[in-house]
């Protein structure tokens, strides 16, 4: 049983990491020892679950993000971007210890294609705020990236005892996955994700717990699964100029979707149709001004 807020804006709870994001835009990527000039830079606030909790509340969704962000100027950067999108941050970090990991991504002018070097949350163990089940119950929808163990684990946990869904953003394989995927409802893997065997996802990962699995691929149809049905979602064509990102908009928007009431398989579609548009536009937060945007989720039966 899924809970809901009738008459309220769906509320999701997001799980995960949070980074300071420098993007630049070049004509090619720099090779050994050289230097190149970039076209465009920005600076945001990113990291799989962010980024998702940005597209819920650009949704017009109520976001919460929970993650460890702490001190120094680069928290600042986090802190505004995050407030200046909709988004509530709950920094389980301690100032004086932690701050934001920092990541640098080159993305090609020309084709959209981008490269990412990240620290991620290597190293950083935080336990859980003793509120995480208010948290939780105040939400429609969980989405979990893995990269805080014990905060996933934990949100997962109480999520499961409420009957509220879980999303989990398998982007690549984290040991923690041994003990988040019998308890989510959907798992969204990227193209390259991979299981400890090698095998690709898919049909297989089902069996391990959740009622669906999905696998985006760019341009490429993205595939489903659950137990006695399968099938694809077609990618719209459009012009890629960014793709930096995409996958965490797919997410957001899948985890949006899932919260006004689709169906886990139908709101595939919309979330699609979301991670398209941005890969339009160019830049870490421009596609969020699209005018077309609050129109490609529709209404569901909440």
């Amino acid at each position: 049983m899924t809970a809901t807020h009738a008459g309220a804006p769906p509320r999701g709870l997001f799980v995960g990491l949070a980074t300071v994001d420098v993007v630049q835009r070049v004509e090619r990527p720099p090779g050994p020892d050289e230097k190149v000039v970039s076209s465009r830079a920005d600076v945001a606030a990113g990291g799989p679950a962010t980024n998702a909790a940005v597209t819920f509340a650009a949704l017009g969704g109520r976001a919460t993000l929970l993650t460890v962000v702490g001190g120094g100027p680069l928290a600042a950067v986090v802190h505004g971007d995050l407030a200046e999108h909709g988004v509530v941050l709950r920094d389980v970090g301690d100032a004086a210890q932690h701050r934001p990991a920092l990541s640098s991504a080159t993305v090609v002018d020309r084709t959209g294609e981008r490269s990412v070097v990240s620290r991620n949350a290597a190293g950083v163990a935080v336990d859980p705020p003793s509120d995480l089940a208010r948290m939780v119950a105040d939400a429609d929808v969980v989405l979990l990236d893995g990269h805080h163990p014990r905060l996933a684990t934990a949100a997962a946990a109480a999520a499961r005892d409420r009957g509220i869904p879980v999303v989990l953003d398998a982007g690549s394989w984290k040991p923690v996955l041994t003990d988040l995927l019998p308890v989510t409802t959907a798992a969204v893997c990227s193209a390259a994700f991979r299981l400890p065997d090698g095998a690709a996802p898919g049909a297989a990962l089902l069996a391990a717990g959740p009622d669906l699995v999905a696998v985006s691929a760019g341009g490429r149809p993205l595939r489903w699964w659950r137990k006695g049905a399968s099938g694809e979602v077609p990618v719209p064509s459009v012009r890629t100029r960014d793709t930096l990102g995409a996958g965490d908009v797919l997410h957001g928007a899948y985890a949006f979707a899932v919260a006004a009431g689709h169906d886990v398989a139908a709101a595939l579609g919309p979330a699609v149709a979301v991670a398209s548009l941005k890969v339009g536009h160019v830049g870490p937060r421009s596609w969020l001004s699209d005018p077309l945007l609050p129109t490609l989720v529709p209404e569901g039966s909440r």
